[in-house]
């Protein structure tokens, strides 16, 4: 028989119910717990919460989230349904990370 190889970086296993992903009203997006897991399943991983407090401008938290910011504004462009939506994952995850 054949072993099913777990795909690396995949979310397989991560659900809400769980505790690793957050429900979209509190703000979608991964937990502490979520990162954790996924951190354990893929060794290697520099996988991080999400960037949700004041920072200073040019810090290296600054940067990840105008990164993110900039990532996700590309996700909107490519789900249009989602980016209407304002209860979608996307744009309550969007709304956490301050974008």
């Amino acid at each position: 028989m054949a072993e099913k190889k777990k795909r690396k970086g995949t979310m397989k296993g991560h659900s809400i119910s769980g505790g690793q992903k957050r429900p979209t009203k509190s703000g979608a997006g991964m937990t502490k717990k979520g990162v954790a897991k996924y951190r354990r399943d893929n060794p290697g991983s520099k996988l991080k919460t999400a960037v949700t407090g004041s920072v200073k401008k040019g810090s290296k938290d600054s940067k990840r989230r105008k990164s993110y910011c900039a990532r996700s504004a590309g996700q909107m462009k490519k789900f249009p349904k989602a980016a209407k939506n304002p209860n979608s994952r996307l744009r309550q995850a969007r709304k956490r990370w301050k974008c």
